[in-house]
């Protein structure tokens, strides 16, 4: 009985499916819901990851916003790495290499000789003769020009000078529009002035130059290519023919663009010479690079060969600070590479590659300030100001300068808005060292200039306003007109002077002179003279006559 009814109950429970827990009561399921929550919505895999997506770009974003709000300053600053360091071993050697790289891909003076006898052997020539369409002046030039590689290959800098490429491109157009900074670039200087000079004066020769048409221009191209290399090949692009000139046949003349290339590389080199002496990689110069530049390029320069050796250190120190006052307007103590190379103050440095004996004039060299006889007008200039031999300029010291015909008012105003208290002289006493003269110096010198112009309105603006009324005109006159009748000139009228003044600049406010103002009115120097210096003004009210003088000598 009892061993019945267990079999039938044994048999019964293993035929029955075994019964399985709800999930809910199970515990790890309990767990994930209280962490993911009842689970509704989840979706797709696909979908959590957009979501999720959404949700971080919702926050970055209001972060972004809270930051515009908050007027916060993004990083800018990033510490260099030390000196002796793995990280800045790495990033010399790293520059070194990249340097290296871009003058491997410059074209040497073999490789311009090659692409010049590649262009005259592939231009235009004359159908009615047969034979090149080339005059006896214009072989003069082409003789002039080999002069200019064999000048090239004794020194590491090419020079050829703006004057060289104005008569040719002076029409060239870039498809109706303006030419980019790449492609209007100021040239390093001038190598040979001769050659500049006989360019200039064959203008009218330009289309008996050999000339070539984009077919040709292609052509040359594989030539060049197969000879030199694909280093050349970068400029015969479509965009390089279309800069320059074209006759009505569509040709282009092969000079032009030969000094193209020239010019290109001159500034490339240049610009590779400067960034080797860049310490810090950052793209400026300080100021003993730059002088170490300079000081570099002497032996290259015909006119400072003899430089006694003892002045070399005081000559970079000079030429070095006018690259400062033209390309560091804001006195950060290092001038932009770019700026450098595109300011005029590299091509007079560059002129200074003609031999003196024959070339320049002695009122040339005067005017160039990097000429040896302009470095040591400067230090002559200020010893002889210098009576109590501090090295240093007091106030009374530089009333001096001229001859004594600036005006007292500008004096004390150059010191007070461009010499700083207490570095120099006893207690508060202002005394200006040899870098604020040399500030002071080429500021006087170019009173037409952008920065020159600059520096002398901080000093003619009184209360610090930004601008010149009328009061303040009649202030800094008054001063002029004083040192006008102690030197024995008629009687004028302070009003006449500061009505002439304005018709002079046109202010845009009648009633206010700006520095735009004098910028836009082309007459700035001129204004800045009569308002600080008794010559100046003398020199304006006597401007009829002095240029009837320099007619009279041209017309005999």
């Amino acid at each position: 009985m009892y061993s019945g009814s267990s079999d039938g109950e044994g048999h019964e429970s293993s035929s029955a499916p075994r019964k399985i827990p709800p999930p809910a009561s199970m515990l790890w399921v309990r767990n994930l819901r209280r962490y993911i929550g009842t689970g509704a919505g989840l979706g797709s895999e696909a979908l959590m990851e957009l979501e999720t997506k959404r949700i971080l770009f919702d926050i970055f974003k209001e972060k972004q916003q809270k930051s515009a709000e908050a007027g916060a300053i993004p990083s800018f600053y990033k510490k260099k790495p030390e000196e002796g360091s793995i990280s800045n071993r790495v990033q010399r050697l790293a520059k070194y290499r990249f340097l290296k790289k871009q003058s491997d891909l410059l074209l040497n003076a073999d490789d311009l000789d090659a692409m010049w006898v590649c262009l005259r052997e592939n231009c235009v020539i004359d159908d009615a003769t047969g034979a090149e369409k080339i005059s006896d002046s214009s072989r003069l030039l082409m003789h002039d020009m080999g002069l200019m590689l064999d000048f090239i290959r004794g020194t590491k800098i090419v020079c050829i000078h703006l004057l060289i490429l104005d008569p040719f491109l002076s029409g060239a157009r870039d498809s109706g529009e303006e030419r980019t900074s790449d492609w209007w670039l100021n040239p390093v200087g001038s190598a040979l002035q001769r050659f500049s000079a006989l360019i200039l004066t064959h203008n009218r020769l330009q289309e008996s130059y050999r000339r070539m048409n984009y077919e040709d221009f292609c052509h040359i191209a594989s030539v060049c290519t197969e000879q030199i290399g694909p280093k050349c090949r970068r400029f015969f692009s479509p965009s390089n023919f279309m800069k320059f000139e074209k006759d009505e046949s569509g040709r282009i003349a092969i000079l032009p663009f030969y000094l193209y290339v020239m010019r290109t590389v001159s500034l490339t080199q240049a610009r590779i010479d400067m960034s080797e002496l860049d310490e810090d990689s950052d793209g400026f110069l300080q100021s003993h690079e730059m002088e170490a530049y300079i000081r570099g390029l002497i032996p290259n320069l015909a006119q400072l060969r003899d430089m006694p050796s003892a002045f070399v250190q005081m000559y970079c120190r000079i030429a070095a600070h006018k690259f400062f006052f033209f390309c560091d307007p804001h006195r950060r103590g290092k001038a932009c590479i770019k700026k450098i190379l595109l300011s005029n103050c590299l091509q007079e440095l560059m002129e200074l590659h003609q031999e003196s004996e024959e070339e320049v004039t002695d009122t040339e060299q005067a005017e160039n300030w990097f000429s040896l006889t302009s470095a040591q007008r400067i230090c002559d200039m200020f010893l002889a100001l210098d009576k109590d031999m501090n090295g240093t300029l007091s106030k009374q010291e530089l009333r001096e300068y001229a001859d004594g015909t600036l005006t007292d008012i500008f004096i004390e105003r150059a010191f007070d808005e461009h010499v700083r208290r207490g570095k120099t002289g006893v207690g508060n006493a202002r005394e200006m060292d040899f870098e604020s003269f040399l500030d002071f110096v080429l500021a006087l010198e170019n009173k037409d200039t952008p920065e020159g112009l600059t520096y002398l309105f901080r000093c003619l603006d009184l209360q610090g306003r930004g601008y010149l009324t009328t009061a303040d005109i009649h202030s800094l006159f008054r001063d002029v007109h004083q040192k006008w009748i102690e030197g024995g000139n008629y009687e004028l009228c302070i009003e006449d002077v500061r009505d002439e003044i304005w018709d002079m600049v046109k202010p845009v406010d009648p009633l206010r002179i700006t520095l735009s103002d004098l910028l836009g009115c082309k007459q700035g120097g001129t204004v800045a003279s009569m308002l600080i210096d008794v010559r100046g003004f003398w020199a304006h009210d006597n401007r009829e006559n002095l240029l009837q003088e320099e007619e009279e000598p041209e017309e005999e």
